[in-house]
């Protein structure tokens, strides 16, 4: 909290979701989640591919907005990406869920890990709970991944989801493939189990 509250009084909170997995915990956004995220993005092999433009954060106040835009997606639109959060130590894992900003090529679920967490599975659990919420919660056909066609470890991940690629956008000045898993292939494949549960959240 950056000021202290008066005694009685209440700050206003939208209700996000929370969803469960075997190791994860999907969830709001809080305070204390933007320091890690700007950690996350001062990673140069991180920020290339999650960042607009491709360069690492440095300055705590983009680090800032950064995290405000994506708390912000979710009270302007009443979706978003989850903060991803390690059940076993309560770590900012990094942030996974729907993103459809204007001029974007559909209905996304993306995702970016922090460094230290990466080769776990993370990705794939986390990205499997937020498709499985986003077919259960929106009247979509399909969903779709923008990933950069250098970004090895995200098209691993979208296979394992069951995507394929049907079309190419650019991704701030970046030639990305436009990747897309269906609902009807994600209702009849073993690969779309969210692996997770959801419940109400604040």
């Amino acid at each position: 909290m950056i000021v202290p509250i008066k005694a009685g009084a209440a700050l206003a909170q939208i209700s996000v979701p929370v969803i469960e997995t075997e190791r994860l915990i999907l969830r709001r956004w809080r305070d204390a989640d933007i320091a890690p995220n700007t950690a996350m993005l001062s990673d140069p092999p991180t920020a290339r591919f999650i960042t607009a433009d491709g360069k690492p954060v440095t300055d705590e106040l983009v680090g800032w907005r950064n995290a405000a835009i994506m708390a912000g997606h979710w009270v302007l639109h009443g979706f978003g990406m989850f903060v991803v959060e390690e059940k076993s130590t309560s770590k900012f894992v990094g942030r996974v869920g729907p993103w459809f900003p204007p001029g974007w090529p559909g209905f996304e679920v993306g995702w970016g890990i922090a460094r230290e967490f990466r080769g776990n599975g993370y990705a794939l659990e986390a990205a499997r709970a937020a498709i499985g919420w986003s077919f259960a919660t929106f009247e979509l056909e399909k969903i779709v991944h923008c990933i950069d066609r250098e970004n090895v470890a995200s098209q691993a991940v979208a296979r394992r989801l069951g995507a394929e690629i049907q079309g190419k956008t650019d991704l701030f000045g970046h030639a990305a493939d436009v990747w897309v898993t269906s609902r009807d292939g994600w209702q009849g494949s073993s690969q779309g189990s969210s692996q997770g549960s959801s419940r109400p959240g604040n």
